[in-house]
Formats: C-alpha cells, sequence, structure tokens
C-alpha cells in the first residue's frame, strides 16, 4: 500500500486544488486591491495574502485532520452539524456561487463580442453548454487531477502570464496615490478584501474532491489521505499567493492611468486592452471562462459528493443532474433574487467557519472543555446575524446595537464575543466537571 505521492503527483494534486479555488472573485479582487493600494502596494498584498490564503490553507488542513467537515462541526452538537455542513454546501454551491460562475463567464468570455446579437437566448444558449461541460466532467470526480490538474489549471497560469510578461516588457502605467484606507493602514485593510474572496468556505467544501483524488492515486490509508491532503493545500496556497501578487501588481501599474476605477473587471480590462488589443480581450475572457468552469465542476462535485453520502438512495450522477439543472435555472432566472438571500447567509455563517477551523488546530489543548465549541460557535454566530441584520436594517436598534461590537465597522464585530466564549466555554467546563466528581 503507498503511503506517500511521488513529487509530480503531489504538485498536481496541488495544481487541482488551486483550479478548484481560482474563480472570477479571485481574478477580480487583487488588481483592484493593486490600483487603490498604490505606492503602498506590497503591505497591501500581504494582509489580502494572509485572509485569501493563509486562512484557506488552513482550513484544508482543519478539515483533513478533523476527518470531515461533519466531524468538525459535529464537536459542536450532531444536529449543529448536519445543519451548518447543508448551509455551507448550499450556500457556496447552488444557491449562489455556482450559478454566479456561469453568469460572471458569459460577461466576460462572450458578452463583449456579441454586439447586437447579446441578449437573453445567448446566455441561456451560453449558460446550457458551460454547465453541460462542467456537468460531463464533474461526472468523474477522481479524474479532477488528470483534467484540472494537468490541462486547466498549468494553461490558466501561462495564460495569466502573458499578461503579466506584457506588463513587465511594456509597462501600461505608473502606481497612482493610495485611495480609502490603504494610506492609513494598507495591511488591515488588504486583510479585509481577502477575507471577501470567501475561499475559506470553499476550503470546507472542496476537501472531499482532494481526498478522493488522492485515494484514486493509489494512497488508501486515512493518515496518508490527510497528509496528502495538507501537503496538497500547502501547494495550492503557494501558487494562489504568487498568482495574487501577480495580479496586484498588474493593478497597480494602471493607478495613474484610469480615473475613478470602479473594480477588477474594469482593471483588468484596460490591462488587456492596452498591451494586446482585441487579442487581450479575448484572452482575458479565455481567463475567466477557464476559472470560472474549474470552479463550477469543483462545486457541483463536492456538493454532490457530500449529498449522496447523506442521501444515499439519491446517487451521486442524479446529485450533479439536479445541481446542474437548479443552478442553469437561477443563472437565468432569479440570480438577483438568491442572491438577496444567500450573500446574508453566508456574511453569518463565514466567521463561524473561521471560528471552527481555530478550535481544530486547538483541540488539542481545548479538547478536554467540551462546552468550549457550543460557547464559541453560538457566541460568535449570534454577533454575526447582529451584524447581518444591522446592514440589512440600517436604521433598527440592531445596528445600533451592532455598533457597539469592537470591529463591528470592519466587519469583525464577532471576534471579541468567540475569544470571550473560548474563556466562558473553559470555565463552565470546568465547574461542570467538578459537580460531576462531587456526586
Amino acid at each position: 500500500m503507498k503511503q506517500k505521492l511521488s513529487f509530480s503527483n503531489r504538485i498536481l494534486i496541488g495544481f487541482t486544488l488551486f483550479s478548484l479555488f481560482f474563480g472570477a472573485g479571485n481574478l477580480i479582487f487583487p488588481p483592484f486591491l493593486g490600483y487603490e493600494a498604490g505606492d503602498h502596494l506590497w503591505p497591501a498584498a500581504a494582509g489580502f495574502i494572509l485572509s485569501a490564503v493563509l486562512l484557506p490553507v488552513l482550513g484544508v488542513a482543519a478539515i483533513a485532520s478533523s476527518g470531515g467537515l461533519d466531524k468538525l462541526a459535529g464537536r459542536v452538537h450532531p444536529k449543529f452539524s448536519l445543519v451548518f455542513t447543508v448551509l455551507i454546501y448550499l450556500s457556496i454551491g447552488p444557491c449562489l456561487a455556482i450559478p454566479r460562475t456561469a453568469g460572471t463567464s458569459y460577461e466576460m468570455a462572450l458578452l463583449p463580442f456579441l454586439g447586437e446579437y447579446a441578449g437573453r437566448g445567448s446566455q441561456l444558449v451560453y449558460t446550457l453548454l458551460f454547465f453541460l461541460a462542467a456537468a460531463f466532467f464533474a461526472l468523474r470526480p477522481e479524474k479532477l487531477t488528470d483534467r484540472l490538474g494537468k490541462v486547466t489549471a498549468p494553461a490558466l497560469l501561462i495564460m495569466i502570464a502573458l499578461l503579466f510578461a506584457g506588463c513587465i516588457c511594456w509597462p501600461v502605467g505608473q502606481p497612482g496615490e493610495p485611495l480609502n484606507q490603504y494610506g492609513k493602514a494598507p495591511v488591515l485593510h488588504g486583510f479585509l478584501e481577502g477575507y471577501q474572496t470567501m475561499d475559506t468556505m470553499a476550503a470546507l467544501n472542496f476537501g472531499i474532491v482532494i481526498a478522493l483524488n488522492i485515494r484514486a492515486r493509489g494512497i488508501k490509508a486515512d493518515g496518508a489521505v490527510v497528509r496528502e491532503t495538507i501537503f496538497g493545500g500547502i501547494t495550492a496556497g503557494a501558487v494562489l499567493g504568487g498568482v495574487y501578487a501577480v495580479l496586484a501588481y498588474m493593478g497597480n501599474m494602471a493607478g495613474r492611468e484610469i480615473e475613478n476605477g470602479r473594480n477588477g473587471v474594469e482593471i483588468l480590462t484596460w490591462i488587456a486592452s492596452s498591451l494586446y488589443g482585441n487579442t487581450g480581450l479575448m484572452l482575458l475572457g479565455i481567463i475567466f471562462f477557464v476559472a470560472c468552469l474549474n470552479v463550477c465542476i469543483g462545486l457541483i462535485s463536492s456538493c454532490s459528493q457530500y449529498f449522496s453520502r447523506l442521501c444515499p438512495a439519491f446517487s451521486y450522477r442524479k446529485w450533479v443532474v439536479l445541481f446542474t439543472v437548479v443552478s442553469m435555472v437561477i443563472a437565468n432566472a432569479g440570480l438577483d433574487q438568491v442572491l438577496a438571500f444567500s450573500v446574508p447567509v453566508i456574511e453569518t455563517i463565514y466567521p463561524v467557519a473561521i471560528v471552527l477551523i481555530v478550535l481544530a488546530f486547538l483541540n488539542r489543548f481545548l479538547g478536554g472543555y467540551a462546552l468550549v465549541y457550543p460557547f464559541c460557535t453560538g457566541f460568535t454566530a449570534a454577533a454575526s446575524l447582529l451584524q447581518t441584520f444591522g446592514k440589512l436594517f440600517p436604521d433598527s436598534f440592531l445596528a445600533a446595537a451592532a455598533a457597539f461590537l469592537p470591529g463591528a465597522q470592519d466587519g469583525f464585530g464577532w471576534v471579541l464575543p468567540a475569544a470571550l466564549a473560548v474563556w466562558l466555554g473553559i470555565v463552565c467546563s470546568r465547574e461542570r466537571s467538578k459537580k460531576r466528581a462531587g456526586r
């Protein structure tokens, strides 16, 4: 029985995980950060990489070492494990991220070239073909390493390298003055931007698919699978960090050339067009298409794997078909309404995911205090809910109450309650143990 993968296979697993992480949002955020950071590019990029790379890598390691998301969440309570895991998979799967992959890639890869033919019919045809391709690859999840790791991930990196090489050989501009908060706190603001990629939640999803691909390459022992999954996460993180630095540098070059830049799409479009004209726009469109297709395949596979285990009567292939059809319908009919509902849900459960990852690494020290997990997740969820409702109803008493949480304006109002809950969980666990011992 093989105990470890070869070096080349470890690289392939890492490239596969990189492909699953790297979608449209990962393309858009770094260039815009570079544009806004100006002369403070590298401190801002360092903050971004801390939250957009380190946290997802830790998430992969936490899930692998805990035996799965359901087992990690089960340390809180079995019912919580079921509800939380289902919410994670649905929120970042068919209810949000999967439909968005089709919508974003359509807008970037096809819409700019349709001209007068742009319309509802073209989007329907595109999403149909897009999801058919995604479902085809997702039907064989154990083959993703051969398809994503060997083919699409290297192709994606080569295309991004072509844009970067153009910026090096023919600089298109110069950095501007730092905008927004980058002039005062570039590292913190960069960290907050990376926090918005939501890749930490994706890390909780993809472990199941990566483990399947590792086993398909001859690694059967659970401990060895965990070890190779962690190696894959580290490799993917290294590639992600390098690509983020490249994209941030490219966006930084547009600082003095674009006034009032609105987003990373606008920045990348200007760079590609300035360097290579229409060919550059086609190259950028292909980059978005490949990135979005990779993420779509990974999300369909991981969601289908989980729900086929949760409901064995409905096979993996049936779940693939169901999630594909539902995602296509949402992408064409009701994406805006779903986004309006799903985004607040994600903003609420994302801090809980971070807390669970942190607790997984502290389990050696806190495992004997049974109340730490429920207290910490409960306090974090309550603070996150308060922040979310405060945003949804800015004139309500909830918004006023949320404002009292330290760090709430930056989205970190849950940090202090989580820390206090750890202490309270330890104290209450000790008291409960004393009472039981005294009986």
